[in-house]
């Protein structure tokens, strides 16, 4: 799922613009308005679709870390390898437990171009020192550990412990730091803290912002949950609906903060999905027959 904006001025203006990718984390492709979403409202993703273009023909990996990989290199998965996930390594020799050191980045090929980077979310793509952001290309890094917040495996990968979606710690430039309220909402202040130190400078910027949600388990600032609560057929799928309306309303603010900044006018602003959607909550799948991991 791909959804861009980018306001028409960019394209002529001869100043490099700026980039701003958000990947939330299993959603499928109708769970957002433009892709015939049935209950949940997105109004943010609804006006990203109408004002800059919406595409329609999506292929991905079918889970996190190879998708990753690939939106990464541009590479198949198993050739820089990842065939399966980060912490598959120790079950499929010839994996590496990260994205292949070897590979270049796009974050390494931008800092090429003078960009200036941050890497703000879930990273899954190696939690081992020499796999992580700021080795590949990231002068700004703000992430969780393994395939989502609190999530452990035997062996060095898997994040902080007894980590939730509320308060999560965060590994912010090589330093767990303690952070208050609820991880999508945290996630995209942090963005724009670290965009506000770039906004006037120079050098353009990339801010790869990559949710941990609405990824399992379904944990939901309460508020979100009411949304939706009566409106659909159990309480899993209006906490995943509520997770999905969280990221719209931090899209939104993004949006009017780059407005109010006037940095609108030179920003490529992507959003898109890394696999397909939450196995067990009903929603509806566009007619398609497979979720994440099928």
């Amino acid at each position: 799922m791909f959804v861009s904006s980018l306001a028409a001025a960019a394209q002529s203006q001869s100043r490099v613009p700026n980039f701003v990718l958000i990947t939330c984390d299993d959603m499928g492709y109708a769970d957002i308005e433009p892709y015939r979403a049935e209950v949940n409202y997105t109004p943010n993703l609804a006006r990203m679709a109408r004002e800059g273009l919406k595409f329609t023909s999506w292929y991905s990996a079918p889970v996190c870390s190879p998708s990753r990989a690939a939106l990464m290199t541009g590479c198949y998965p198993k050739r820089v390898g990842l065939s399966f996930g980060s912490w598959h390594a120790v079950l499929m020799p010839g994996d590496w437990h990260g994205l292949n050191p070897s590979e270049i980045t796009v974050a390494e090929i931008l800092k090429d171009r003078g960009y200036v980077t941050g890497c703000i979310g879930k990273w899954h793509l190696g939690d081992e020192a020499e796999y992580q952001p700021e080795r590949r290309g990231f002068d700004e890094v703000f992430i969780h550990g393994g395939g989502g917040i609190g999530q452990v495996y035997p062996g060095s990968c898997g994040d902080a412990p007894r980590n939730t979606y509320f308060n999560p710690a965060i590994l912010h430039n090589g330093t767990f730091e303690r952070t208050q309220g609820y991880c999508t909402d945290v996630f995209f202040a942090q963005a724009l803290r670290w965009i506000a130190t770039r906004k006037d400078r120079a050098e353009p910027f990339y801010a790869h912002i990559a949710t941990n949600a609405p990824h399992a388990p379904l944990q939901v600032r309460p508020e979100d949950e009411a949304r939706y609560a009566g409106k659909v057929p159990d309480a899993a799928t209006a906490k995943y609906f509520g997770m999905v309306a969280n990221i719209d309303d931090n899209v939104g603010r993004l949006l009017d903060q780059l407005d109010a900044w006037g940095l609108r006018e030179r920003t490529l602003i992507v959003f898109m999905n890394d696999n397909g959607g939450t196995g067990g909550v009903k929603v509806f799948n566009a007619g398609m027959r497979g979720q994440k991991g099928s």
